[in-house]
């Protein structure tokens, strides 16, 4: 029945448009595994420089050789790689340069505020050393850096991009959120603040990790975090300025990842939802009726923690992901279900 209906397919297709005759010949619905050639690579890309996996590696393995399995060891794998983690002093920046490094990436570069970082990054930086069985060194450092200098920010990158001979990946995760302020009168240096932050922040700290990843050739991903706050309003909340410029982050990625996607670079947005993190305990600590409220507004029934985006993050940055740009990955409890 599934070569039939394939079948039927591929003859349908061959009516409607005889022009593409050949080209579906060539590419044909018979199997996602065959090898290659030269002028379906041109179609699909190139194989990466660990060859095929999947069925395709399956269907070339001689008979009685041993096989290993391939999804944790190439695709999702980080090994020898470079990323550069704004925010990642603490919370959820911190959280994912962890995951870059188990992913094993060769060093992190987390970028934040302060001169030194923090008792919390200190402690985590220790562990990365500790951890065994590793494919690259997994060196976790420190780069203190305003996001909001474009200069600045454009220097870090290209010092890293001079040190380590490569950048492959980026996670902007610099944020702030302020207080509840009426839409009707919300201060302009208030809202300016948000956005310098936000969105300026992210679209230099893309910046200084893509010049790198066109510098050396090697493409790379991109991943802005914004919330589900640029796509919902937050029931209750006065967060105008927050709100907008998660908006703007998500039409960033989508305008970056279509002008850099020939240079095989992807751009993505990872939008958390209600999660427990330095950022938002300062309304749930102070307010404790919010974790039920927030809890209840999601199928989950409850917050998220910042492990959760973990596994996400560690996809998004890998071969794993290869044909994904220009996509919101929304982590959100289903919250945009209801």
């Amino acid at each position: 029945m599934h070569t039939m209906t394939s079948r039927l397919g591929l003859s349908v297709l061959k009516r409607a448009n005889p022009i593409a005759n050949s080209r579906l010949t060539k590419a044909s619905f018979s199997s996602t595994a065959r090898t290659f050639d030269g002028a379906r690579g041109r179609e699909t890309g190139p194989l990466p420089p660990y060859g095929p996996v999947g069925v395709a590696k399956a269907l070339e393995a001689p008979p009685d050789a041993p096989a290993k399995p391939t999804l944790l060891t190439n695709e999702f794998s980080l090994a020898d790689r470079v990323a550069l983690v704004s925010g990642g002093n603490r919370g959820l920046g911190l959280e994912m340069a962890l995951a870059l490094i188990e992913a094993g990436a060769r060093a992190v570069y987390c970028v934040d505020l302060p001169r030194q970082p923090g008792e919390e990054w200190t402690k985590v930086r220790d562990y990365a050393a500790r951890l065994e069985g590793l494919p690259s060194e997994g060196r976790l450092e420190y780069m203190s850096a305003d996001v909001r200098d474009q200069e600045a920010v454009w220097k870090l990158g290209e010092t890293i991009g001079n040190r380590e001979g490569r950048v492959d990946a980026c996670v902007a995760a610099a944020g702030v959120l302020k207080s509840h302020t009426d839409c009707l009168t919300y201060p302009a240096k208030q809202f300016q603040e948000v956005m310098d932050v936000n969105v300026n922040g992210v679209l230099f700290t893309a910046q200084a990790a893509g010049q790198q990843m066109a510098r050396f050739g090697n493409g790379g991903s991109i991943i802005l975090v914004a919330s589900m706050s640029g796509s919902i309003t937050n029931k209750d909340h006065a967060w105008v300025s927050y709100n907008t410029s998660k908006s703007a982050v998500l039409q960033m990625a989508r305008s970056m990842a279509c002008e850099l996607g020939p240079k095989r670079i992807r751009v993505n947005t990872l939008s958390p939802g209600h999660i427990y993190t330095n950022m938002t305990a300062a309304y749930l600590d102070t307010q404790p009726h919010l974790l039920d409220k927030w809890a209840s507004l999601n199928p989950l029934g409850r917050i998220g923690r910042p492990d959760e985006l973990r596994g996400v993050v560690a996809w998004l940055a890998s071969d794993a992901s290869t044909f994904c740009t220009g996509s919101d990955i929304l982590v959100s409890g289903g919250h945009h279900a209801w």
